[in-house]
């Protein structure tokens, strides 16, 4: 595919005997917002933490094929760097609850020993939490906890701490799901503003917000990917019939 950022060359996982994703071939395009839906236990969160690594933190987990970003091998890079392009936003806000938000923001770099000065933190600081649309709202208490934020804020603020290190992806999953709906319809807005600059993966289990804020949709089902296309096709014109099924509601 033209413009492609991430590449699965039949991808395999598993934890211990049990196979999670089977023969996973797809090609996530640059600075789109790229969903992945299916039932729960369909391995859509395992394949989000494969492409950055994260998978292999658990001492079961095995991996075979291949992911690749712009063509080089993500298993042949230091684990570190890989996550400092692929950044993640997970399902439920985890701002480090000792720091402030201005430490929060500013937390990969301190945490790989990167050493700024004063001045260049501050507009690392001003300039993600700007792009995540947060700065109006703490700009007065940075040096707060970040725990005495809401759960959106929290959640925006993670996104923040992301965009921080400069990420060539974002991968998030379910970001929204801890959410109340005025805090969900924020992040989405957000991410369709961040997606000009970054390429976004989302993991939902929420048709509607797929359908809203996605331009490509992949449709997993235990452990295989069983289509991917064009969001509006995958929508109105799906090629699966289990894909049809799980979007009229006969299994979720």
């Amino acid at each position: 595919m033209e413009g492609t950022i991430l590449r699965t060359e039949n991808l395999c996982a598993s934890f211990g005997t049990n196979q999670i994703l089977k023969n996973i071939n797809i090609d996530i395009p640059e600075k789109k917002v790229t969903a992945f839906m299916g039932p729960s236990g369909c391995g859509k969160t395992t394949f989000l933490r494969c492409i950055n690594r994260m998978h292999e933190l658990n001492p079961e987990a095995t991996v075979q094929g291949k992911i690749r970003l712009h063509y080089e091998d993500v298993y042949q890079m230091d684990a570190m760097t890989l996550r400092r392009k692929v950044g993640m936003v997970f399902q439920r806000p985890n701002p480090f609850p000792t720091m402030s938000i201005y430490e929060n923001v500013i937390a990969g770099f301190t945490l790989n020993g990167l050493k700024l000065k004063k001045a260049e933190k501050d507009a690392i600081v001003e300039d993600a939490l700007r792009k995540v649309a947060l700065w109006d709202e703490v700009k007065d208490k940075l040096n707060n906890r970040a725990t005495s934020l809401s759960g959106g804020q929290q959640q925006r603020l993670c996104l923040a701490r992301t965009v921080a290190m400069k990420p060539e992806v974002i991968l998030l999953d379910e970001p929204t799901s801890a959410l109340d709906p005025l805090s969900t319809a924020k992040i989405e807005d957000l991410l369709y503003e961040l997606k000009g600059n970054y390429t976004l993966v989302i993991v939902t289990h929420n048709m509607q917000q797929a359908a809203r804020i996605s331009d490509m949709t992949a449709f997993f089902y235990l452990g295989e990917l069983l289509e991917f296309d064009d969001t509006k096709k995958v929508f109105t014109n799906p090629k699966n019939e289990k894909t049809q099924n799980y979007i009229t509601g006969r299994f979720g």
